[in-house]
């Protein structure tokens, strides 16, 4: 739940007034008591006895928002007639569109846009499959593709309830790289299916982002398609996660002085994130790190390793330490967590080492309060849109497929991984940085482009494969 009224839980609420008296000055009042915020207030219709008011407002929740609209209905004269849930209303019809780039007003342009003028483009492509990225929507189209079964904080919700979140991907890639994005919701968890289904579909598209697929199923899918597809696979979820983490890890460190070869990181969280972000963490110099999962720290000494635990243990953990995860923190310049909430208090953030850098990620509740974090940490992030240092992934993904498109890249490398989080960090100016603002904005005009640029330089024009750490 949302501690304070937010845009997320937005209402407008069309009542009625008398037109003399009161009841108009007292709606905000209302709201005000009720502790929500009026963020407009309009007169839709105007008569001698009567006023039509639409009156928005942020509350806290649904029930916070129930709240807000029965005290306005306990004001005096006031009648009630409709109230729309603003989040609701931008998905209504979904939230994208496709649109044709040609005209088509007559005859002449029909034909040379579809038959009989398109079969010439066909037939060259036919002679030449890569005249597809240049006379095709391949060069500029990615695949959103998901199961269903990870999506957000939300768990295994299926494939449909997965769309609005895909649709929402979509939109953020034509919004931030100009990229066409378009959702694939499979209704199947089966990994064989997965791998053949994208399989079949990817000659439509320039690149593949796996989206929202639980772990372990999404490593054995993306290590598969990386292996059958000239096209790049990209898995958001850990990938673009790792890209931000490794930039505002970069900068946090910059600002209380210390090298990433010499701090002691603790990570929380050994699922699809936390692998691949401890992998892009040991790629970019970290020597002394501990993952811990739900059972405490991942050692060599434990019997329920699978094949990603394993690899987790063979490459952290030098000391072999078997404790908890409060015990790990103690003593940490570094917490990276990518788990649950509410794991640790402010008392084991006071316990890590002198200026210790803590980003709790779980999201929308992070593993400690952001605030109790504060009293004792130089520097804090989060997931969320109202504290500082926001960690989210549009601040890469648009960016890495923008880079990757141009380059008509065949795959990614962790070397372009590298590079993504470089040119992230580096958009935050020595000028700017500080302990309030380790990372840019998602709305900041220079994010996409340098990643993008980044991850061209690094492609080389083509890439093919993909290089763990």
């Amino acid at each position: 739940m949302a501690t304070v009224p937010s845009v997320s839980y937005s209402i407008t609420v069309r009542l009625e007034v008398p037109a003399g008296g009161k009841a108009v000055s007292q709606l905000t009042h209302a709201v005000e008591s009720a502790g929500g915020v009026v963020t407009a207030l309009d007169v839709t219709n105007a008569g001698h006895e009567k006023l039509r008011i639409d009156v928005t407002c942020a509350a806290r929740d649904t029930d916070h928002a129930q709240a807000i609209v029965d005290q306005l209905e306990a004001v005096e004269g006031v009648v009630i007639h409709k109230v729309s849930d603003r989040t609701f209303l931008m998905h209504l019809g979904g939230k994208i569109e496709m649109k044709s780039k040609v005209p088509l007003r007559n005859r002449d342009e029909l034909s040379m846009a579809y038959t009989p003028g398109v079969a010439r483009v066909s037939m060259a492509i036919a002679r030449n499959k890569e005249d597809a990225r240049r006379l095709t929507i391949k060069r500029n189209t990615v695949a959103v593709v998901t199961d269903g079964s990870a999506v957000l904080g939300l768990g295994n919700i299926g494939p449909e309830a997965a769309l609005p979140v895909m649709e929402g991907k979509a939109a953020l890639f034509k919004r931030f790289a100009g990229i066409d994005a378009w959702p694939i919701c499979l209704d199947t968890q089966d990994v064989d299916e997965i791998v053949r289904t994208v399989q079949v579909i990817a000659p439509g598209f320039g690149g593949i982002n796996l989206e929202d697929i639980g772990a372990p199923r999404c490593f054995e899918v993306e290590r598969r398609l990386r292996e059958l597809l000239d096209i790049p696979v990209f898995h958001d979820d850990q990938h673009g996660t790792a890209i931000c983490v490794l930039a505002a890890l970069t900068n946090a460190l910059r600002v209380v002085n210390k090298k990433i070869e010499h701090v002691k990181i603790t990570m929380a969280g050994a699922g699809a994130a936390g692998n691949a972000v401890l992998r892009l963490l040991l790629a970019s110099g970290a020597r002394n790190v501990v993952v811990c999962d739900y059972l405490g720290a991942v050692h060599k000494g434990r019997d329920d390793l699978d094949e990603s635990l394993r690899w987790i243990a063979d490459h952290t953990n030098a000391e072999g330490y078997s404790g908890d995860l409060r015990g790990a923190v103690k003593g940490a310049d570094v917490f990276v967590g990518v788990s649950a909430p509410g794991i640790l208090t402010g008392d084991d953030i006071a316990a890590m080492a002198k200026d210790a850098v803590v980003f709790a990620l779980a999201n929308p509740e992070p593993e400690v309060s952001p605030d109790e974090a504060a009293q004792h940490a130089a520097v804090v992030a989060t997931g969320r849109s109202d504290f500082p240092n926001q960690i989210n992934n549009v601040l890469a993904f648009p960016g890495v497929f923008r880079g990757l498109l141009d380059a008509q890249a065949n795959g990614v490398t962790q070397e372009m991984l590298l590079a993504a989080a470089g040119a992230l960090a580096a958009v935050v100016t020595p000028e700017e940085l500080g302990p309030n603002y380790i990372i840019p904005s998602v709305f900041h005009p220079d994010v996409a482009t340098a990643v993008a640029a980044a991850v061209r330089e690094s492609a080389g024009g083509r890439a093919r494969g993909f290089t763990e750490a």
